[in-house]
């Protein structure tokens, strides 16, 4: 998922409420569970093991594209925490290439907007603009919807989940968001480390820790490493190649700003940036001491005492990315109930 699409006068909203899942040891099956450690959920959504099945099979089949041959997991891999491995801009269909960086899927029902922009500002939504961008998936929703009722196998199953074996695109929607909504990751051993496991960390992770937080905790706040702000963080100067916000709101201190990533599974999730110019996590910590370039809408904490960046020594770099890979969930990338059955 690249460039967004503004939304607003597209209100496909379903009924969204939080819910307790049934365990069934058998499958795995457990539902949405809020780690203890995490703020409540931004978004609330109904999950049941139907509706999530019927979304991880929408979420892997090429049929939501015009030819048939891009799915939304063809460009967001399990294996790296749900995004475009290797590729520093997306390739979609026709092997045409998008304008930004696939960001990953994962913990989304704690986001409270969706793509780098921002551009989409419920949850249901998400789906439409993959589908719909012409670089992407290439077709219109109504027709996506309308393939989907020519399927036979897709009737029953929708008529299995809500009752109806007419498809609308409300159902399609909820069906996407219960997937998604169930990718949630929070099994780190930063994680751990939280839970109470003073153990999950080596010492020299635990200053990485404390570094981070003095330095970089300022954008990539709390449990999730984001205060999901639009922030410019140096990458262009001006004119810029990509407005980023400004896209979105038309509002001229919004250029150049782009949404503050989670930096969950951020060993797994490279290239980074919005445009996928940095290829380690190496690269980006020199980007934040040495690589900062100046422009009317920079964010304010990139600036101190007239100079650019953020001052850190090698060794406090080389602390911070120990801490970082801490980060890493295992178990989630390669967690059977979210990959292709």
């Amino acid at each position: 998922m690249q460039l967004s699409v503004n939304f607003l006068g597209l209100m496909v909203f379903c009924s969204i409420l939080w819910t307790s899942c049934t365990v069934d040891d058998k499958d795995l099956w457990t539902g949405i569970v809020k780690p203890a450690h995490f703020p409540e959920p931004f978004f609330k959504v109904e999950v049941t093991k139907e509706g999530f099945e019927l979304g991880r099979k929408l979420f892997y089949d090429p049929i939501l594209s015009r030819d048939q041959t891009i799915s939304c997991g063809g460009c967001h891999n399990q294996s790296s925490a749900f995004t475009h491995h290797g590729h520093d801009l997306s390739h979609g269909i026709d092997d045409l290439i998008g304008m930004r960086n696939s960001l990953p899927i994962q913990n989304l029902i704690w986001h409270n907007s969706f793509f780098w922009d921002g551009g989409v500002g419920h949850i249901d939504l998400i789906s439409i603009n993959p589908i719909e961008n012409p670089v992407e998936m290439d077709l219109r929703f109504g027709q996506a919807i309308a393939k989907l009722n020519t399927d036979q196998n897709y009737r029953e199953q929708f008529k299995s989940v809500y009752g109806s074996d007419s498809i609308t695109g409300s159902l399609f929607l909820k069906s996407m968001t219960q997937f998604m909504s169930m990718l949630v990751s929070a099994d780190s051993p930063y994680d751990q480390y939280l839970s109470g496991n003073s153990n999950a960390l080596s010492a020299e992770e635990i200053e990485g820790m404390k570094i981070f937080e003095s330095k970089c905790a300022s954008c990539h706040s709390g449990v999730l490493q984001s205060d999901f702000a639009f922030r410019n963080n140096g990458l262009q100067e001006e004119p810029f190649i990509d407005d980023g916000r400004f896209l979105i709101s038309q509002f001229e201190q919004d250029k150049g700003k782009f949404k503050v990533p989670s930096l969950r599974n951020v060993e797994y999730t490279y290239p980074y940036m919005h445009n996928g110019n940095k290829n380690s996590l190496e690269d980006v910590l020199h980007h934040y001491r040495f690589g900062i370039k100046k422009s009317s809408t920079l964010d304010s904490l990139l600036i101190k005492n007239g100079k650019l960046g953020i001052e850190l020594t090698d060794e406090e770099s080389s602390k911070i990315i120990q801490f970082l890979k801490t980060l890493s969930d295992p178990k989630f990338i390669r967690d059977k109930r979210f990959s292709e059955q």
